[in-house]
């Protein structure tokens, strides 16, 4: 099969031919449809999100089940949506019913294997790294078959392959680590694909207000367009940025910070009210550090709250994400700005770090 293959960090990705062992126990072979293109695919590019090399990305993928192992009941042909967090059910994260923090899939996933430790990928012989447990930037992957979440047949591949990313991070942020309520301001910094998903996700449960914050005039008026209340522009600073969305709102119930960056987590604290949180989504730096007002977090019971994957069990939310995109109060599809074959990743990358794609969509066929 062919695939895109990072050979080292800062590397160009190149397009490869690749061997591709069968699934075992409890494992599914997948023919990926759609692919999207992710911030922390980059990350792993750049070195941002140490990644062992060489490896085939992506982790926003969606296809059709081709072959199963053993123990596995899922029919083959079944149309399915990819989870990059398959859980085990034992760890004490797990049985806390924290799912998402699950100790044996982070753990495995920093190995560059499956859940067993190996891979299933080779190139001349030799052993290829699996990314975030599913390496969907291929024409076929072999995955845990909890990754596999059915999807009807009416919703299409590219917006499958969103909600196990993008989408369920961003709508997960507001509806499971928030749990934002239909009085509450909401404030979301960065228009990104996640943070555009969080403008819906604010959106659908029916927050009072919802302010976008970002640099580019362009994406606050996507998010205007998918029912942002007011959109503000960056300003000098995180002060500065933060006061103009005090004054449009009061100061806000959540924050929701989406790009990772340390001044924009500190922009999102500060825009909050009494009892306020700021969400941190965006995967900063490894040696990143927040700089806060202390004194403000007892005196006002401001919080900052870490999320995960938005809190997002797939099996119980990736259904309800795709109920609401068929009852059309979440339209995914809108935030598709570019889609590219196989052969394309490259541009779609130069894409995103310039910022100027939403999601770009890589289709296999």
């Amino acid at each position: 099969m062919r695939a895109a293959v990072l050979p080292r960090t800062n590397g160009q990705l190149e397009i490869r031919e690749l061997e591709l062992a069968p699934p075992r126990e409890a494992e599914v072979r997948v023919r990926v449809q759609a692919s999207g293109i992710c911030h922390s695919d980059l990350n792993a590019i750049d070195g941002t999100a140490e990644t062992p090399c060489p490896a085939v990305l992506g982790h926003e993928g969606a296809g059709v089940v081709e072959e199963v192992g053993a123990g596995v009941d899922i029919p083959i042909g079944s149309r399915v949506a990819l989870s990059w967090m398959p859980t085990c059910g034992r760890c004490e994260e797990c049985v806390r019913d924290l799912p998402h923090l699950c100790r044996t899939t982070w753990g495995a996933m920093g190995r560059g294997g499956l859940l067993d430790g190996t891979s299933r990928l080779s190139m001349d012989g030799k052993p290829v790294f699996h990314y975030s447990l599913l390496s969907t930037f291929a024409e076929r992957a072999v995955v845990a078959a909890a990754s596999c979440i059915p999807i009807p047949d009416d919703v299409p591949f590219d917006v499958a392959a969103l909600i196990g990313c993008c989408v369920a991070t961003g709508t997960g942020a507001v509806w499971r680590t928030a749990s934002v309520r239909p009085e509450d301001r909401v404030a979301v910094f960065g228009c990104g694909g996640v943070g555009l998903s969080a403008v819906m996700g604010a959106v659908v449960v029916g927050a009072s207000m919802v302010v976008a914050v970002d640099l580019s005039a362009d994406k606050l008026a996507i998010a205007a367009a998918l029912g942002a209340t007011t959109t503000i522009g960056w300003a000098e600073g995180p002060e500065e940025t933060a006061a103009l969305v005090r004054e449009a709102t009061g100061g806000v119930d959540i924050a929701i910070e989406a790009t990772g960056r340390p001044e924009t987590a500190r922009a999102a604290f500060l825009s909050t009210r009494a009892r306020g949180a700021a969400v941190l989504i965006g995967i900063p730096h490894p040696d990143a550090e927040v700089s806060l007002p202390a004194l403000s977090i007892p005196r006002m019971e401001r919080r900052v709250l870490g999320s995960a994957y938005g809190s997002t069990m797939p099996e119980r939310d990736f259904p309800e994400i795709v109920d609401r995109y068929r009852r059309g109060e979440l339209p995914i599809d809108r935030l598709i700005s570019h889609r590219f074959p196989l052969e394309g990743i490259g541009e779609a990358f130069e894409l995103l770090r310039r910022g100027a794609t939403l999601r770009a969509i890589v289709q296999m066929d």
